[in-house]
């Protein structure tokens, strides 16, 4: 894997798309015609997890726009995951797994 400080976007988003894959959710690259700055992707987990996440690289910085959008999410209750760099990427996939792992356990004890 590259160097993890300069790593590009989209490379981030392309292990994080497989990752959340491996875990048996799915990946929806997020468009809105008439909507600029909404998040990057929705992934759905099979816990029933819904997760709105913009990615950018461990040096930027959100738009107006998309400071706008999040929020917009954030006053319906909605949360935008905000991942910066392939650290915090791979720290949100160890939390998707803590909490399907979870879920999981719930639903043996129940």
């Amino acid at each position: 894997m590259p160097k993890k400080q300069g790593m590009l976007e989209s490379k981030i988003e392309t292990w994080l798309n497989d990752q959340i894959q491996k875990l048996g959710g799915r990946s929806y690259k997020f468009v809105s015609p008439g909507n600029p700055g909404v998040p990057d992707r929705i992934y759905l987990l099979p816990n029933g997890g819904i997760y709105f996440v913009e990615l950018k690289r461990i040096i930027g910085k959100l738009s107006g726009v998309q400071l706008w959008q999040r929020e917009q999410f954030q006053k319906m209750g909605v949360e935008i995951r905000v991942i910066y760099g392939m650290e915090q990427a791979e720290d949100f996939v160890k939390e998707l797994k803590n909490e399907i792992h979870t879920a999981q356990l719930s639903e043996v004890c129940n």
